[in-house]
């Protein structure tokens, strides 16, 4: 179940060090007045500056109008490193530039994550560099489900809704049947298809295949590619010793906002399905 909305409020608070003015009042975030690292995040973030309110744009997707490329870094987490004790993922979403354009931090059950590993259920909370909650990204738990063979049944297919902004659906990203290569939908709010997306049928790493592995986003109409989702070859030492993942994605400039943050939350889908390190129970998928 999704968590409410003042949990997850606490939630995001300690997670992006949004902190609350004296007496009540707006919350602000620790760096934004004065320059310096942010709680849980790297010091020596650069932000890109917030675009003004465009009409008919949900709240702090304006950013995206402006943006061809993401660049998804997750963080590398040291206590989960050393002892192997699954934690929350967080991630540092970035422009072509470098900077920041948001920051995504998991809420998930702490046995969840441990015993079902990369099948659990979750809510990637989404924010701004002011810290305010633009996007929510929610997959279920499923029993048994996520294999390609079987995602004809509902019951058997990944499933993600992505708000933007927090209780306004605009989309989806589900599993599609397929016999070898990984395939998903984009739809919209109403559940129509308005682009997929094709895997690689070797989705592998290592010191003989260090080449990025691409998900192609592509048209419905034909196999015209209109971008892809990459996962990149992080090294040799990161591969071997951290589960930490670097992803891209491109999609054209004058795509729709709400279709952007739909494919970000396919980008999430895909990295737990594929790419997340199995601890306790490995799925297989």
């Amino acid at each position: 179940m999704t968590a409410p909305a003042s949990a997850s409020h606490d939630y995001i608070e300690q997670q992006r060090g949004v902190h609350q003015q004296p007496g009540g009042g707006t919350p602000y975030m620790a760096a934004a007045a004065v320059p310096g690292p942010v709680m849980g995040q790297p010091s020596g973030v650069q932000f890109m500056l917030a675009p003004s309110q465009i009409p008919g744009i949900p709240p702090g997707l304006e950013y995206l109008t402006q943006i061809d490329q993401l660049l998804v870094h997750q963080q590398v987490e040291m206590f989960e490193m050393i002892t192997g004790w699954e934690t929350c993922n967080k991630y540092q979403i970035k422009n072509s530039l470098g900077q920041q354009v948001f920051f995504a931090a998991e809420e998930s059950d702490t046995c969840m994550r441990q015993c079902c590993g990369p099948a659990r259920e979750f809510t990637m909370h989404i924010t701004d560099n002011l810290g305010r909650e633009v996007i929510r990204v929610h997959r279920e738990f499923k029993c048994c489900a996520g294999w390609n063979c079987c995602a004809n049944f509902d019951c058997c297919a990944m499933e993600l809704q992505v708000e933007a902004p927090v209780g306004s659906v605009i989309g989806y990203v589900k599993q599609q049947k397929s016999c070898l290569a990984a395939k998903y939908a984009i739809l919209d709010a109403n559940h129509e298809k308005i682009l997929r997306i094709e895997g690689p049928v070797c989705i592998c790493q290592g010191l003989c295949c260090t080449a990025d592995i691409n998900f192609k986003i592509l048209s419905l109409e034909a196999d015209y590619q209109v971008g892809k989702i990459s996962r990149q070859w992080p090294g040799l030492f990161k591969e071997m010793f951290t589960k930490a993942d670097n992803f891209g994605v491109n999609f054209p400039m004058d795509l729709d906002v709400r279709c952007k943050a739909t494919i970000l939350g396919a980008l999430f889908l895909i990295e737990f399905m594929h790419f997340e390190q199995k601890k306790n129970n490995d799925n297989g998928f």
